[in-house]
């Protein structure tokens, strides 16, 4: 078993530590982990025969505003690109149908919320995916 993972994460055999006891939390990408605990900035993923165990540099009990920015970035900009998209498609879906369909505006702008949604949701996701991608692939070009 490697003891390093492609995130350099530290893997330990639960046959090593059987037993975590930390708080556990919500808070964080659990990534397949069965469980996952925080003990101050140390975060820990259980997973079936081991641990994957980081150190963050700001706890998100703490200061969620701070993780966010200092540790797991790609959400905010997933969160920007998604909100950018889903705004003009649906901006854009609400006008043309208002302009097209003059009987029915009050149709116009709940299927401009919801392009708009759609959008922005199918634009998080595959910018999600592609930051991850591109990551370890990074990741493996330095092994």
């Amino acid at each position: 078993m490697k003891y390093i993972d492609g995130e350099g994460n530290i893997l330990v055999p639960k046959s090593v530590r059987p037993i975590i006891d930390c708080t556990e939390t919500n808070l964080g990408s659990k990534k397949g982990a069965e469980k996952q605990y925080r003990y101050g900035t140390l975060h820990i993923r259980e997973y079936e025969n081991y641990y994957s165990v980081h150190m963050d540099k700001v706890d998100p009990r703490i200061d969620p505003i701070g993780h966010l920015l200092k540790d797991a970035p790609e959400y905010i900009i997933c969160g920007i690109m998604a909100s950018t998209i889903g705004l003009k498609v649906g901006t854009a879906f609400y006008k043309k149908k208002k302009r097209n369909d003059n009987d029915n505006q009050l149709k116009a702008l709940p299927l401009g919320i919801i392009s708009g949604i759609l959008a922005g949701t199918t634009t998080y996701i595959t910018t999600y995916y592609l930051h991850n991608f591109i990551r370890k692939s990074k990741l493996r070009k330095y092994k």
